[in-house]
């Protein structure tokens, strides 16, 4: 058995588990170039040629409460991270308006924190409502935990997908988070799910954890059932606890993609912080089973631009 065929068998309806001892010894093992080319046939089995594109705007940043390990963001590190309130409707009506005039699908708002405030949330379902008048890109938020009530919300203000990263695996998360727990995670998807919002779910890779603990979070999204899967490969940032962390290689990136197209072959596996550590803004990502990423003209991590993916994606004959 080599990894072509077990591709097969998934593309002929098996799925693996977690007791598929021998199949997850190969993908962590076997050639990077024959894994990507399965991983890829998955990819243009389950999604086709059709690329989904995002964009996020910061709408609330810094002096966040929780003390992630890896974030710019949280109160407990020590960076130069930029701080500032809500950020008013025009200037959030603009950036998505300027990113739905050049073919972006989806538009979301992100706020630091553990979740906003009452007033800050009733601002939120103000603008998403506005946007939802006067544009036509797909919403989607990323605003930390909230209620069912909050959820249900959001939904009715038009949102349509909502944004809350796992981080990485059960075992490894209480090395990187002690505010908020990993079940917290879970019951806060589960309730977004409830108001029938799609979840898009992932985590970060290179914070010191083992490509185990990467299948583990494979398998958590899968058993979730996330059809939007984030990969974000850390970049260290300087004033975090993690700043003396080296840098994912390109082939331990990519041979990650891989895996998780494997294991969630019916997912947008989506490229996010960290593609700048692959080649040519992540081309091999996109020829070895992602179909989607994050864009933007205003991302710190990336030097990619809307422009420069367009170009990419028509390059590799992706329909955008």
């Amino acid at each position: 058995m080599d990894v072509m065929e077990i591709a097969e068998r998934i593309r002929d309806g098996y799925r693996i588990n977690r007791n598929d001892k021998d199949i997850i010894e190969l993908l962590k093992t076997d050639d990077p170039d024959r894994l990507l080319m399965a991983a890829d046939m998955l990819r243009k089995h389950f999604k086709g040629d059709y690329v989904d594109l995002c964009t996020i705007i910061a709408g609330k940043s810094g002096n966040c409460g929780e003390n992630c390990k890896f974030c710019a963001q949280s109160a407990f590190n020590h960076t130069q991270c930029e701080v500032y309130k809500l950020l008013d409707y025009e200037t959030i009506y603009n950036e998505a308006y300027s990113n739905e005039a050049e073919g972006v699908r989806r538009f979301a708002i992100v706020n630091s924190g553990k979740g906003p405030t009452d007033s800050e949330f009733e601002e939120l379902i103000k603008i998403y409502e506005r946007l939802g008048r006067e544009l036509k890109i797909s919403l989607c938020a990323s605003l930390g935990f909230l209620t069912q009530e909050q959820f249900d919300r959001l939904y009715k203000a038009g949102v349509r997908r909502y944004h809350n990263n796992i981080e990485t695996s059960r075992g490894y998360f209480p090395k990187i988070c002690t505010t908020h727990s990993f079940d917290d995670k879970i019951a806060n998807i589960k309730r977004a799910k409830k108001a029938g919002l799609e979840v898009c779910s992932g985590g970060i890779i290179g914070m010191g954890e083992i490509l185990d603990d990467r299948i583990d979070m494979a398998f958590d999204l899968m058993e979730l059932e996330i059809k939007s899967i984030p990969i974000n490969a850390l970049i260290p940032i300087k004033g975090t606890s993690l700043e003396n962390l080296s840098q994912l290689t390109e082939d331990e990136i990519l041979r990650t993609v891989a895996i998780f197209r494997f294991i969630n072959p019916e997912a947008d596996i989506r490229l996010a912080a960290g593609r700048s550590l692959i080649k040519n803004d992540g081309e091999r990502a996109f020829l070895g089973g992602a179909s989607a990423t994050i864009t933007g003209n205003m991302l710190t991590t990336s030097g990619s631009t809307i422009k420069s993916d367009m170009e990419m994606f028509n390059r590799l004959g992706r329909n955008i």
